[in-house]
């Protein structure tokens, strides 16, 4: 005769304890101490149970509807560093309010916490009390300098990064899909009549990013044989384009378009003597903090909060803990905003 499934009932009684207890354990949830949620974990690798993601998803909204309290609180954490690039703050503010607006629609509290040099916490401080409060879902803001999470006990959380490079420990993604912005870029300069692109980006950047940035251009060009390649300028030795970078660069290359992060180019552009639009085309990669005449891309940072909201309160869900043994990338498109420094392709 075939052995019944396991369930939180069976669990329950089993060990003794009362099925709200059993299920928050197996979620990792607020308000069950750790050596019980250690041996109702153990007690269900044991048996073999498995939990049913729709049935857990409808009883968790049937009693969030009842009661109408949340079911726990993930910890948004931020580096604090100072001397991160021009417009990282409001980038930061937009990822915390999607976190925030998506964790609460799924019925979870998202607190902001800051540690790190010249903050009032260090991670190993920030990792008691995390634990003291019962939270176990963090969400990590981009560093600028290579992260490093690993004096949080791990055992006792799980955690998606917003950006491209964690391996200290190595941890979900969530980030915008910047090579699908630069072949998007290329095909909005294509499409108005532009033939000689030019890509100028600061090293770091690019490096943060895997290369995407550089190796999207020069693919896009290898499929494109009808415009015409530039060598892209990557500036090594500073962190941020300069006019001594930029405009002998610009002299020499002659783009009639120019894909950057950089928003100074504009002006540099214009005192070489380009007419932006009519001969000439500025294309911002990244529009976070860019005036709104500029054309370019959104990342779209409110929407990349969100998605990173929804994983790690899925893996919470589902009771996974520690760094995953598979890590994951998930890329999110930008979008694109028409402005007044490329040519109107309905024009």
């Amino acid at each position: 005769m075939a052995t019944s499934r396991p369930t939180v009932r069976s669990l329950a009684a089993s060990l003794g304890l009362s099925r709200a207890t059993v299920s928050n354990a197996l979620r990792g949830f607020a308000g069950v101490n750790e050596k019980t949620r250690l041996l109702v974990q153990r007690e269900a690798e044991r048996v073999g149970y498995v939990t049913h993601p729709f049935a857990a998803q409808v009883m968790s909204q049937i009693r969030r509807s009842a009661t109408d309290k949340q079911m726990g609180t993930l910890a948004v954490l931020e580096l604090h560093e100072p001397k991160r690039p021009f417009g990282s703050a409001q980038f930061h503010s937009e990822l915390l309010a999607g976190v925030k607006e998506r964790a609460a629609t799924l019925g979870f509290a998202a607190d902001h916490c800051v540690f790190g040099p010249g903050s009032e916490l260090s991670l190993r401080r920030l990792d008691q009390i995390l634990q003291n409060r019962g939270v176990r879902g963090l969400v990590l803001l981009p560093s600028w300098s290579e992260p490093n999470f690993l004096e949080l006990d791990w055992s006792r959380f799980t955690g998606v990064y917003l950006d491209y490079q964690i391996q200290r420990p190595a941890l979900h993604k969530v980030c915008s899909d910047h090579g699908f912005t630069v072949f998007n870029a290329l095909e909005q300069a294509r499409a108005r009549g532009y033939r000689r692109p030019g890509l100028a980006i600061a090293h770091r950047t690019n490096a943060r990013l895997h290369g995407r940035w550089v190796g999207a251009y020069l693919a896009y060009l290898h499929e494109h044989p009808e415009l015409t390649a530039i060598p892209p300028l990557v500036v090594d030795e500073a962190d941020e384009l300069k006019p001594v970078h930029f405009l002998p660069w610009f002299e020499r290359e002659k783009p009639d378009i120019v894909l950057t992060h950089w928003l100074g180019a504009l002006e540099q552009m214009k005192a070489a003597g380009a007419k932006v639009p009519r001969t000439h085309g500025f294309l911002c990669l990244n529009l976070q903090v860019a005036p709104a005449h500029f054309s370019g891309f959104l990342q779209q940072p409110r929407q990349l909060g969100a998605r990173a909201a929804e994983l790690v309160i899925s893996q919470l869900t589902h009771g996974e803990m520690g760094p995953p043994s598979r890590p994951s990338t998930t890329m999110l498109p930008s979008e694109w905003r028409q402005g007044a420094t490329v040519k109107d392709v309905s024009a």
